[in-house]
């Protein structure tokens, strides 16, 4: 019996066998009936019906939107000969399988799909291209606010294109023989935000839009009417978000407000006083609102039905200097004062008060160099200071800043006066007679310096005080008794002016006129003895002050006499015998023997 059937079951699979060389009956590839040819005609088939479609579009449609895409476009193409080679491997084997095999496919017929291939990058750019013309985003409900109510806007649902799955279809569309018209897949695009989420956030904000607010920072009230709360109000846009007031609206508001609260501090500071003392004014800290926390103030109180007041918060901002430190510094009184006369053209008087703002208010620690260039800074155009005369290599000239050194020996004088150790001071390179003799001071940026150390155990501070005419500078500290004692020598002279000869064409021949007498050169030292309260001698200095000669100028005519018509004899014309003519002349003293040549402490230039 078994070996019946056995006998029967292998001349079944010979039947259904058939040939090796034409694949199996019912085989299908890409939907077409490749059964019973060669695998060389099935190749043959499908590759022509491939050519014939590669420039036919197929239709893809989104909604009412339709995109024709070609084979050729994206570079699809399909593996034909790959998959006529699997259908011969599911049609094959040897004699009786190969039947039974056959035979599974009559009842069962396959239709293979070919391997696709296609350029990714054409596929994605048409991608884009459909997206872009059939996405529509979902949109998110909302908060609105039309002048002083607040709606919410429903949402809206959205539709995107789900790209790599359209990609798929668009690829597996292309590569078929079929040009049925494709739906691309889309997916839903859904809000997040409902307007029944944002109904708790809508009702609130209504509230804080109802009435005004009232602002409080100590006794001073402020009103914040409805128009203003208004556009300040940034409404909430997802569910959990609460209310706050913020945005361009909000920054210029609560700026306006800053500059009608904040205060700065002020250093304590010193006062002169009628009877010519000094007192202590008092540090006052300063006040800045803190925008932040006044505004949650606010809008805590804008969300409240009633008592809709805000306590504004500041925070206290304490000064540099308070008083405590002020009094420490020990300036209780006078050091040291002067006052010299000023005045001359209007920019040299602008100079000499804009210096002597920039000097003012200095203070000198125990111990420290007062510099009056590092005080000052440049005088240069850009600070202010303008053209005005000025001692230059020895002459008067006009440049920048002239009236400069007026503030310069004042300010040596009322350290002098103290009895300050004095450590670098300069005199003009000629004899100003409206200076005190030998303490005059010159400077010149950045060279030429007044300096003077604060050799007391407190702090000093430089006050200059400018009238219509006169300027003063005092130094207050606290006041040291010290005695001061000056011994100045006349101002002699060591040189006489030279004498420098002007050719004038409009003089006759010979004649000389003295145009400026000059000045000689000269001399002049100062000697200071400081000594303390108990007599004992603090310092001896001297200062010596050489100044030097201005020229002597004299005019000499070159101008030629005109020569007269000589007469007869016959007419008594004829000169008198003997006669002669003189020439006057000028002799230059010599200095005077034993005197010495004139010499200068002073720089090549110098504001004065």
């Amino acid at each position: 019996m078994v070996a019946a059937a056995v006998v029967v079951g292998l001349g079944i699979g010979f039947v259904f066998a058939g040939s090796s060389d034409t694949l199996a009956r019912g085989t299908q590839i890409g939907g077409v009936d490749v059964g019973g040819l060669s695998s060389k005609k099935a190749t043959a088939l499908l590759e022509r019906r491939a050519d014939r479609l590669a420039t036919v579009p197929v239709a893809f449609t989104v909604g009412d939107r339709t995109f024709r895409l070609t084979p050729k476009e994206l570079g699809v193409s399909a593996d034909w000969a790959g998959a006529v080679q699997e259908a011969e491997r599911n049609g094959g084997g040897f004699g009786p399988v190969r039947g039974y095999r056959r035979l599974e496919l009559r009842f069962s017929p396959a239709d293979l799909t070919p391997a696709v291939r296609s350029y990714d990058a054409a596929v994605t750019y048409e991608l884009g291209r459909i997206a872009r013309a059939v996405d529509r985003p979902h949109r998110e409900a909302r908060l609105v606010r039309h002048g002083l109510h607040v709606t919410a806007e429903p949402a809206a649902t959205g539709r995107v294109l789900a790209r790599e799955q359209a990609r798929q279809v668009i690829v597996a569309a292309l590569a078929s023989f079929s040009r049925q018209p494709i739906e691309l897949p889309v997916r839903v695009d859904r809000p997040r935000v409902t307007a029944a989420s944002l109904a708790g956030a809508e009702r609130l904000a209504n509230r804080v839009l109802s009435a005004p607010v009232t602002l409080t920072l100590g006794p001073t009230r402020w009103r914040l009417p409805r128009y203003r709360l208004a556009p300040m109000l940034a409404l909430p846009q997802a569910p959990g978000q609460g209310l706050r007031l913020a945005g361009a609206a909000a920054d210029a508001y609560f700026a306006r407000l800053a500059s009608r609260v904040d205060r700065k501090p002020k250093d304590a500071t010193w006062r002169p006083t009628a009877g010519g003392g000094i007192e202590l004014v008092d540090a006052v800290p300063g006040v800045t609102l803190d925008v932040p926390r006044s505004a949650a103030a606010v809008i805590a109180a804008a969300e409240r039905p009633q008592a809709r007041t805000a306590a504004l918060v500041v925070q206290s901002e304490q000064p540099e200097r308070t008083t405590a430190a002020a009094r420490a510094m020990g300036i209780t009184g006078v050091v040291g004062t002067y006052e010299t006369i000023y005045g001359g053209e209007a920019n040299r008087i602008h100079n000499v008060q804009l210096v002597a703002r920039l000097v003012d208010g200095k203070l000198i620690a125990p111990g420290a160099i007062f510099s009056f260039n590092k005080a000052t800074g440049e005088r240069s155009a850009a600070k202010g200071f303008l053209e005005a005369p000025v001692i230059i290599n020895g002459e008067l000239q006009t440049g920048l800043g002239g009236g400069v050194c007026q503030v310069s020996t004042t300010v040596f004088n009322a350290a002098y006066e103290a009895g300050l150790r004095i450590t670098d001071r300069t005199n003009h390179s000629l004899y100003i007679s409206h200076y005190p003799l030998g303490r005059d001071a010159t400077v010149d940026y950045p060279d030429v310096d007044l300096k003077f150390v604060n050799d007391t155990p407190h702090w000093l501070l430089l006050r200059t005080f400018v009238g219509s005419s006169s300027l003063t500078v005092t130094l207050y500290g606290a006041p040291q008794h010290r005695r001061v004692e000056t011994e100045t020598q006349p101002l002699r002279t060591v040189a006489p002016p030279a004498v420098e000869k002007h050719p004038d064409p409009s003089l006759p021949a010979g004649k000389k006129e003295v145009v400026d007498d000059g000045t000689p050169a000269t001399t002049t030292s100062v000697h200071r003895r400081v000594y303390a309260p108990d007599g004992s001698l603090l310092s001896d200095e001297t200062w010596v002050s050489n100044y030097v000669s201005q020229p002597k100028i004299v005019d000499v005519g070159t101008k030629k006499a005109k020569k007269k018509k000589a007469k007869s004899a016959a007419n008594g014309d004829a000169a008198k015998p003997g006669a002669t003519t003189t020439t006057a002349t000028e002799t230059t003293p010599a200095a005077t023997a034993g005197s010495p040549p004139p010499t200068t402490t002073a720089p090549a230039s110098a504001a004065g």
